[in-house]
C-alpha cells in the first residue's frame, strides 16, 4: 500500500520544479530538477551584467565564492566563511592535492577503487604514491580495510562519502579518526551525500570537503565547493591558485601573498552566472530540511528495492538502510538500452556499468512514481526478451 502523499509536506515543493509536470524524473543522482525561481535568478544576473556593468563586481559579484558557499556551509555543517566556490570538483581536488609535497617520504594517498574516476585520474597524476582499497563486492568498501591501508606514510586519505555507482555509505568519522591518529589529513567528497544524506564536516573532523550542485542540491553545473579546516588555513599555501587568492588582488603584485581567509583557496576570475543558479537549490534543500529529506529517501529506496526485487531484477545498493545513499542500482539485462527506452517514454534514468541502471527519488518524487518507473523497466525488459521491438 502507497505511502498517503497527502500528509507527506515534502510534496508541496513539486510546483517549484517545473520538469515534474511532465517527466518521471528519477536522475537527481546526476542532474537535480532546475527549480523554477532559477530562472529569475539568472535573468538578475544578466540584469545586472546589462545596468550595473563593471560596477556589479564591487557591488556583490567578488564577494559570492564566499557568500554562496555560506548557503552550502549551511548544509554541509561547515561554519560561516568556511566553503569557497569553484567552478567543478575537479579544482576543488586539484586545489587540495596542490598543498602536499608528494616527493617527501610521506606520499602516499589512500583512496577505495570505486571512488569517481575524475578523483582517481588527478591521484594518478599527482605524482604520490598511491593506494586504492578494493571491493569485495563492487557494492562497499569495508572500513577495517580503509583502516588497514593508513599507515604513518599516509600524507592524504580521500573517500566519497556516498560511492557513486551503488550509493553505499562509508564511514567518514572512523576513517578519520584513524587518519589523524597517524598524522595524515582527510578529504571527504560528499557530492553524492550532500543533499539527501546528512553531512557534517565539523563533526567529522575532516580536514577537506569537496562537493558540486549538479545532482542532489539541484544547482545546476559549474558550481563546486570546497572546505578547508579552518584552523589548517596558516599552514596550506596551494601551488594551484590565482589573483582571487592573493590577499590584495587588486594591487596586482608580481608576488604572491596568499589571503588570510577561505580565498586563499580561491584561482581565477569566479564562474558568477553558475553561482547566481545554484543558489536557488541551495535555499529549498536548506529550507526542507536534509533531515526530512533523508527521513523519504530512505523509506522511497526502499520501496524501490523492494519492488526491483518482486520484479525479479538484482539490486547493486545496500539493503541496510543506514548504508545506503539516496540511489538504488537496479540491475537488468540490455541496462544501457532500457534506458535510453525509459527516455524516450518521458522516463528520466541513468546507467553506469557495473552498477546497472541507476534509480533516484528525491525530496519531489510522488510514491505513484516509484511504481510507473519500475513497472516501464519491467515492461521495456519483457518485450526484449520475447524480441518485440520497442
Amino acid at each position: 500500500m502507497c505511502y498517503e502523499e497527502s500528509v507527506d509536506p515534502l510534496l508541496n515543493w513539486r510546483d517549484e520544479f517545473p520538469i515534474l509536470d511532465r517527466t518521471v524524473y528519477m536522475i537527481s543522482h546526476s542532474l537535480g530538477a532546475m527549480p523554477r525561481r532559477t530562472r529569475d535568478r539568472l535573468k538578475q544576473y544578466a540584469d545586472e551584467w546589462d545596468t550595473r556593468g563593471i560596477r556589479a563586481w564591487e557591488e556583490g559579484w567578488w564577494e559570492m565564492p564566499v557568500t554562496v558557499g555560506d548557503l552550502v556551509g549551511k548544509i554541509i555543517g561547515a561554519g560561516p566563511g568556511e566553503v569557497v566556490m569553484q567552478q567543478n570538483v575537479s579544482i576543488c581536488q586539484a586545489i587540495v592535492l596542490s598543498c602536499f609535497d608528494w616527493s617527501a617520504k610521506r606520499n602516499k594517498i589512500v583512496t577505495e577503487e570505486m571512488n569517481f574516476p575524475s578523483n582517481l585520474y588527478l591521484y594518478q597524476q599527482a605524482g604520490a604514491r598511491l593506494a586504492t582499497v578494493p571491493s569485495d563486492d563492487r557494492i562497499g568498501v569495508r572500513t577495517e580495510r580503509m583502516l588497514a591501508a593508513i599507515d604513518e606514510e599516509t600524507a592524504l586519505v580521500s573517500m566519497s562519502h556516498v560511492l557513486f555507482r551503488s550509493a553505499f555509505i562509508q564511514d567518514v568519522a572512523a576513517i578519520t579518526k584513524r587518519a589523524h591518529e597517524v598524522g595524515a589529513k582527510v578529504l571527504v567528497d560528499v557530492y553524492q551525500s550532500a543533499g539527501t544524506v546528512p553531512v557534517n564536516v565539523r563533526d567529522w573532523g575532516v580536514d577537506f570537503a569537496t562537493g558540486g550542485s549538479v545532482k542532489w542540491l539541484c544547482g545546476g553545473p559549474g558550481a563546486g565547493y570546497l572546505y578547508v579546516r579552518r584552523d589548517l588555513w596558516p599552514e596550506l599555501k596551494p601551488r594551484m591558485t590565482g589573483w582571487a587568492a592573493h590577499r590584495e588582488p587588486f594591487n596586482f603584485s608580481t608576488e604572491h601573498d596568499y589571503a588570510d581567509d577561505v580565498l586563499r583557496f580561491s584561482n581565477g576570475t569566479p564562474n558568477v552566472p553558475a553561482m547566481y543558479a545554484a543558489m536557488s537549490g541551495y535555499e529549498i534543500v536548506n529550507e526542507a530540511g536534509v533531515e526530512n529529506i533523508r527521513a523519504k529517501s530512505l523509506r522511497q529506496t526502499g520501496r524501490l528495492i523492494a519492488l526491483a526485487e518482486e520484479a525479479g531484477f538484482k539490486v547493486n545498493s545496500p539493503k541496510n538502510p543506514a548504508e545506503r545513499g539516496g540511489t538504488v542500482a537496479i540491475d537488468v539485462p540490455n541496462g544501457y538500452e532500457v534506458t535510453r527506452e525509459l527516455a524516450r517514454r518521458d522516463c528520466l534514468v541513468d546507467y553506469r556499468p557495473g552498477a546497472g541502471i541507476r534509480v533516484a527519488p528525491h525530496f519531489y518524487s510522488k510514491d505513484e512514481e516509484l511504481d510507473a518507473i519500475v513497472e516501464e523497466i519491467h515492461k521495456i525488459v519483457a518485450r526484449q526478451a520475447v524480441g518485440v521491438s520497442s
